[in-house]
């Protein structure tokens, strides 16, 4: 970073800053850890020299620290993967549920936003379709950060919602269903083998949209079809068609990307699969009951709490975590076996 002319070539430049931000999240808390326990050590030396109520409270402080310190390494330990310390698109998309279904597409989609918002992390919106009443039909975003794909890659299923429907002027309780799906951002390290002449359709679609001086007003919308799986990506959130098919393109790339990934873990296959029927009859990953009880369960992990609106509003780690040590004790059982 510190050449002559490390910033001429724009986009290289970047990638290595990404990496460097990957690198530096990696090790902070492993570094931290170590001074803590090296601090850890001098305390517990004048705890014994000196075993005053002060000395026993700053210890004991300390040692809170390091084990939620330790819990963060270990949990980044569970992240191996070479893609999960990509950033990762992210598509909601509004199931069975009608009225209801829609507008729980979209909280989803505002809990992925505020989960990206109370890490600090970059969010971008590609694409949203809105329902006709309230909600969206669809949306994609873009969530950019150390490790985000390994940390959300378990929010990928369908997400169910029991609650007193506000679109119900009887006030009776509605089932609603949503669907999640989060892949890689790939980088450049990473190839798939794509012939985009004769596997590849483009069509060019007006942005759509609330409106403003650029959507809804010119035709620079890029919708990508993967003819031989059927796999189609769209991007809008640009000015230029150009820019909107260079995203597209990577959309579509780390989507293949992912469905050979899948090919390898049936279990993640299946859950991608199961996707197409968005409703009743389903198997959903977790359960967000605001009524008549107040709890969120995930059914893979087991966790509970009884704050779903505090989960709505972006307070997933709990969960993400459960799911990751869930997931790792799947793996060590099918080793065992």
């Amino acid at each position: 970073m510190g050449a002559p002319g490390f910033w001429d070539n724009q986009e290289k430049a970047q990638g290595l800053m990404t990496e460097l931000r990957q690198l530096n999240a990696g090790l902070k808390p492993i570094n931290d850890l170590v001074k803590g326990s090296d601090d850890l050590g001098v305390l517990v030396e004048f705890a014994d020299d000196d075993p005053s109520p002060e000395n026993i409270a700053e210890l004991t402080s300390l040692l809170e620290t390091l084990e939620k310190q330790f819990g963060e390494v270990e949990l980044q330990a569970m992240l191996s993967q070479p893609e999960d310390s990509m950033p990762a698109y992210i598509y909601v998309q509004a199931g069975e549920g009608g009225t209801d279904a829609s507008d729980w597409a979209q909280m989803l989609l505002r809990m992925y936003q505020r989960w990206a918002e109370e890490h600090g992390y970059e969010c971008e919106l590609f694409d949203i379709s809105p329902a006709e009443e309230a909600g969206i039909r669809n949306a994609s975003i873009a969530i950019r950060g150390p490790f985000v794909y390994g940390k959300l890659k378990g929010e990928t299923g369908v997400h169910r919602l029991i609650r007193i429907s506000p679109f119900d002027s009887a006030g009776r309780r509605q089932t609603s269903f949503a669907a999640v799906d989060v892949i890689p951002e790939l980088d450049d390290s990473f190839e798939i083998d794509i012939d985009w002449t004769s596997e590849v359709r483009e069509d060019i679609c007006r942005s759509g949209g609330a409106g403003g001086q650029h959507v809804n007003k010119t035709d620079s919308a890029i919708q990508l079809t993967h003819l031989p799986t059927g796999v189609y990506v769209k991007c809008q959130n640009e000015r230029s068609q150009h820019k909107n098919r260079a995203t597209a393109r990577k959309m579509l790339t780390a989507k293949l990307y992912q469905m050979e990934i899948d090919r390898r873990d049936a279990e993640k296959s299946s859950k991608r699969e199961s996707k197409s029927r968005i409703g009743f009859g389903g198997e959903p990953i977790r359960h967000y009951v605001i009524h008549p009880e107040s709890y969120v369960k995930d059914a893979r992990s087991g966790m509970k709490n009884a704050h779903p609106l505090t989960l709505l509003d972006g307070k997933l780690d709990p969960f993400l975590e459960a799911y990751l040590r869930w997931s790792l004790s799947q793996s060590a059982g099918k080793s065992d076996e």
